[in-house]
C-alpha cells in the first residue's frame, strides 16, 4: 500500500513515516496542505493520512479540493482537533476515518489495514460483495442470492455502510453521525427500526445470517451459520 502522509510537524512526520515503512507500507510525506494537494492529485496513492491544522491549505480544505476534483483516494484524518464536530465534518467531507491525537501506533495500523481491506472488497465497477450479497452501489441496488433486496434509501445507506466495515463493530452514533448527520437525537429508536427491517429484508429465510447485534454495544455485518435471527 502506498501512502501520502501530509503533516507540517518534523518529529511527528518523522516518526509515522519511520513506523510506517516498518510495518512494509510504502510512505511519502508533504509537510503543508498546498504540497500535500499537488501530490494526492496524481492520484498515485492507495491512502491519505492527513493532519487537520497545516499551513497553506488546512486538511480539510485539502480533502474538500481533492473530492471537487474527483480524487477519491481513502483518507484518514490524524488530528490534535478531537471535537465530535471536527470528526463529523471531516467525515462528511469524504474520509474513510478520522482518529484524534494522540493515538496507539498500533490502532494507525490497524485503521490503515481495515480501510485497505475495504477499498480492495469495492470492484472497479462500484461493488461490494460479503457472502452471497452484492452491494451495487452506483445503482442503489443489493441483491442477496441472485434475488433483488429492496431497500429504502436510508435503509440502503445504513447497509452500505455495514458492509463497508463488515467485520468491525459500528456503533449506532456512528450510524447516526454517518447517515442522518450531526446533531441528530443519539437516543432515538430510528436505529432499531431500521435495523429490525433491515435484518427482515436481509437475513429472512437464509441460514447464513449477516446482520447481528452486540448488545449495548452496537452492530456487526459477517456471515454466521446457523445464527438465530436477533432483534433490537
Amino acid at each position: 500500500m502506498k501512502i501520502l502522509y501530509v503533516e507540517d510537524d518534523p518529529t511527528a512526520r518523522s516518526y509515522i513515516q519511520r513506523g510506517l515503512a516498518e510495518s512494509g507500507f510504502e510512505v511519502d510525506v508533504a509537510n503543508d496542505g498546498e504540497r500535500g494537494f499537488e501530490l494526492a492529485s496524481t492520484g498515485a496513492y492507495d491512502l491519505l493520512l492527513l493532519d487537520v491544522m497545516l499551513p497553506e491549505r488546512d486538511g480539510f480544505e485539502l480533502l474538500q479540493s481533492l473530492r471537487d476534483e474527483a480524487v477519491d483516494t481513502p483518507a484518514l484524518f490524524l488530528s490534535a482537533r478531537s471535537e465530535v464536530a471536527d470528526r463529523i465534518r471531516g467525515l462528511n467531507l469524504g474520509a474513510d476515518d478520522y482518529l484524534p491525537k494522540p493515538f496507539a501506533f498500533a490502532e494507525l495500523v490497524a485503521r490503515i489495514r481495515a480501510i485497505g481491506r475495504r477499498a480492495s472488497a469495492e470492484g472497479d465497477d462500484g461493488r461490494l460483495e460479503i457472502a452471497d450479497v452484492v452491494v451495487d452501489v452506483p445503482r442503489h441496488r443489493v441483491t442477496r442470492a441472485d434475488q433483488e433486496v429492496e431497500l429504502t434509501p436510508k435503509e440502503f445507506q445504513i447497509f452500505e455502510f455495514l458492509v463497508r466495515h463488515a467485520g468491525e463493530v459500528v456503533s449506532r452514533t456512528m450510524i447516526l453521525e454517518r447517515v442522518w448527520g450531526y446533531g441528530f437525537d443519539p437516543y432515538s429508536n430510528l436505529i432499531d427500526v431500521h435495523m429490525n427491517r433491515l435484518r427482515r429484508k436481509v437475513d429472512r429465510d437464509h441460514g447464513l445470517r449477516l446482520i447481528h447485534t452486540l448488545k449495548g454495544v452496537g452492530y456487526i455485518l459477517e456471515p454466521r451459520e446457523g445464527t438465530p435471527e436477533e432483534t433490537g
